[in-house]
């Protein structure tokens, strides 16, 4: 059973050469049922950014510290 989390950013972040914004939110949805979007190495979360905005999570360093998420049912 999956779960549905929206992910948004906290706060402007600039590493690397790439920029997230607040403004920069994502719906995921996870494959396995946890209490996180970011259990598996964050894997869809990096998946959506890159899909959606062609934001690369991995070369900006990004981290669970770096986002709010909230579960949608």
């Amino acid at each position: 059973m999956s779960k549905v989390f929206q992910v948004k950013p906290k706060r402007l972040k600039r590493s690397n050469g790439t920029v997230l914004i607040p403004d920069m939110v994502l719906t995921v949805t996870t494959l396995q049922h946890t209490a996180t979007p970011f259990y598996n190495g964050a894997k869809e979360v990096q998946e959506a950014y890159m899909r959606i905005y062609a934001f690369d999570y991995k070369k900006a360093c990004c981290n669970q510290n770096d986002f709010d998420f909230f579960k949608l049912d």
